[in-house]
């Protein structure tokens, strides 16, 4: 994870990726896969969550950090962790009410940075790293495998006690605050004091102006519903609309100068650690990739992805259903957060979506950017969060969104 630095220094060194502009054409190239860039809007640079389950974080401070730019033309880079030890303490104090069901877990959603953003406010990188717990003096990125068995393990502690006393809260918010840091009530950036709402204040970011999107047919569409997955753990009440509104506010949002946070599914055969997203149609693998049927069955489930994602290969054709059936039969998860930013073309001519990870930038073919399909965005998008005017207006009448 980088430390915040001075804006001229970070605009100097962000400049590849900190702009918006069509014209400039940016070509990706890897054995078997050819993109380039059709439109881009201004994004800060991949960082790397590393082994820590908080992509959610990562993935909407970066949203919220390209809403910046766009309104501002100034470069922020906001603390993850500061968001975390927030989060996380409102999620150990819901499960205890709920008698530790769910389950504490170290995961999160979109909603929970907005939440988080208009109740507590944010922070800059500086004023809170996030870092205290390196085993040596140069670890800058997180690990928490020992910090989410130590909360967790406090937590689960708490059930089955008779009483609770008064100061539980006190004893886990150490925890966070000797890991993390403890959260900032001020701080100094470029001579001047903030608090962190103020801070929030002082860029013109607002929760109000932030909606999350779905689509499911087992709620009515143009209505809200809390998303039934367990990191939805606030029950953010999302707008549900048809498959095509849902790409068509993608689409018009991009083509606005907005970006979006991502949430999706990436335990499919068809998203690859390399940076691609795709949706092959594995029923007729053997005959896609060209391979003897007999090869083919007895291929392992690693080789048979690898031949599956070499190139372009025809895709499955996404329907309401296909996507209804997926999360109902649990083929859909909510297991990662990412940030769509623009879009691209293969060789071929076919069209992607450019998504910032945050798996860092020496982790994928594309420098921690992934290029993901128009169906593989149809079929396993969970969610979508965005700023209510990059919504084609018919569409937020529909909705009632003002």
């Amino acid at each position: 994870m980088k430390k915040f630095i001075l804006m001229i220094a970070l605009t100097a060194g962000m400049a590849a990726w900190a702009q918006s502009d069509s014209t400039a054409v940016k070509k990706d190239s890897v054995e078997g896969w050819h993109f380039t860039t059709v439109d881009s809007v201004a994004i800060t640079p991949v960082k790397d969550q590393n082994r820590s389950s908080t992509c959610w974080a990562f993935s909407t401070l970066g949203f919220l950090e390209s809403e910046v730019l766009r309104m501002k033309g100034q470069v922020v880079d906001f603390s993850e962790m500061y968001v975390v030890s927030k989060t996380m303490m409102d999620r150990a104090t819901y499960c205890v009410r709920m008698y530790n069901e769910p389950h504490f877990s170290p995961g999160g959603s979109a909603y929970d940075v907005i939440y988080c953003m208009d109740h507590y406010g944010l922070v800059p990188q500086e004023a809170m790293p996030g870092i205290r717990y390196g085993w040596t003096a140069g670890d800058t990125l997180p690990v928490h495998n020992e910090l989410d068995r130590v909360a967790g393990g406090y937590v689960k502690g708490l059930s089955g006690l008779k009483r609770l006393s008064p100061v539980w809260r006190e004893g886990l918010q150490a925890i966070y605050d000797t890991y993390l840091g403890p959260c900032p009530e001020e701080f100094e950036l470029n001579g001047k004091k903030y608090t962190p709402k103020s801070f929030v204040e002082s860029l013109g970011l607002s929760a109000e102006d932030y909606v999350s999107i779905t689509s499911y047919t087992h709620h009515p569409f143009y209505e809200r519903f809390a998303l039934e997955v367990p990191d939805n753990w606030r029950m953010d009440q999302m707008y549900n609309v048809p498959l095509e509104d849902m790409m068509r506010i993608i689409d018009n949002a991009l083509a606005n100068g907005y970006t979006l946070a991502w949430a999706a599914d990436v335990s499919e055969v068809g998203f690859t650690r390399k940076g691609i997203g795709v949706v092959p149609d594995d029923d007729k693998g053997a005959d896609i990739t060209g391979s003897d049927m007999a090869k083919w069955v007895g291929m392992s489930a690693d080789k048979k992805k690898e031949e599956l994602t070499k190139k372009p290969l025809p895709e499955k054709t996404i329907t309401q259903q296909m996507r209804q059936d997926a999360f109902d039969n649990w083929e859909t998860t909510d297991d990662h957060g990412m940030q769509i930013f623009g879009t691209a073309k293969d060789q071929n001519g076919k069209r992607y979506y450019m998504v910032k990870n945050s798996w860092g930038s020496i982790r994928s073919d594309y420098k921690g950017i992934w290029y993901v399909s128009e169906a593989f965005m149809q079929y396993k998008t969970n969610d979508i969060l965005v700023h209510k005017n990059a919504i084609p207006k018919d569409i937020r009448k529909k909705l009632n969104i003002k």
